[in-house]
């Protein structure tokens, strides 16, 4: 690992849960923006950080242009998917262009390039942070070799607060009984004001998997959190049910409820037989 990327570790040891807007994360003060960006995704390709990134041009590729070609109603694709295809199928377009809700489109977006029917060709770096890999190999691997000259006292300090405080919570950990996982908050803010449809509810899981870290096994509860109001119980247990029926997602019940409240176990679809259905999947 050589100074710059070194450095660019330090300074996420240093903010708040070892994450921060990229334009925090310059290794000094001369760093131009490109260089900043590469060292992100370089450390990106090695594990040792995350980011999120806005696609903020994009065109259409073989696959999608193929896809426009069928009968898409017969295809496990969606209407906004449609939308998007047809508005870059000419030219590259931003994200504006597909006209959108700005709630989503870039979910939209995101997924067509993974499925390779779109092509980015222009991203932003939003936010970056240190992954459980990068923080593991800032604790136990990484060994200091070669000149300091390039580095400063804050540099110093970001990392001995670091290891100070993963030793901190070790001796805690061993004093102390494991305590009971406590869920992540969502964010209010984002509840919606008009009634979604199957569509968006699809979205608002795949949105609030990705944010909350769940591995496509998202308690039901977030969900209810999200979209109770605008829609009533009984209506998202039903969108649900359609969901599962049309092989979008998968509804599975809860085997080990120790990990979670009354509140959060009652928020799952009760069953005639057997527990209640507790997490969605993606299919």
């Amino acid at each position: 690992m050589d100074t710059r990327e070194l450095k660019f570790l330090l300074k996420l040891l240093g903010m708040p849960d070892y994450r921060a807007p990229i334009s925090q994360v310059k290794p000094n003060n001369r760093t131009k923006a490109a260089e900043r960006d590469r060292l992100c995704h370089t450390l990106c390709d090695r594990g040792f950080v995350d980011c999120n990134e806005e696609i903020v041009q994009f065109r259409i590729a073989p696959p999608g242009n193929a896809l426009l070609r069928l009968d898409t109603s017969r295809l496990p694709v969606t209407e906004d998917e449609i939308k998007v295809l047809k508005a870059c199928a000419e030219e590259s377009i931003s994200p504006k262009d597909t006209d959108l809700d700005t709630e989503h489109r870039q979910v939209v977006i995101r997924k067509l390039v993974e499925r390779g029917l779109i092509k980015a060709e222009k991203t932003i770096i939003q936010e970056v942070w240190l992954t459980p890999r990068g923080l593991d190999y800032l604790r136990h691997e990484y060994i200091p070799s070669g000149s300091a000259l390039e580095l400063n006292l804050n540099h110093l300090a970001c990392y001995l607060q670091f290891l100070r405080k993963f030793d901190s919570s070790q001796t805690d950990t061993e004093a102390k009984p494991p305590s009971k996982p406590v869920p992540k908050p969502v964010n209010p803010q984002r509840r919606l004001t008009e009634k979604p449809n199957d569509t968006d509810i699809w979205y608002a899981v795949e949105e609030l998997d990705r944010l909350l870290g769940t591995d496509n096994y998202l308690p039901i509860f977030y969900l209810r959190e999200r979209l109770q109001p605008p829609l009533t119980r009984e209506e998202l247990d039903l969108a649900l049910y359609r969901l599962q029926r049309g092989d979008r997602i998968e509804l599975s019940s809860l085997q080990e409820a120790a990990h979670y409240t009354s509140e959060q176990i009652e928020a799952g679809i009760p069953q005639d037989i057997g527990g209640p259905l507790f997490f969605i999947i993606r299919t």
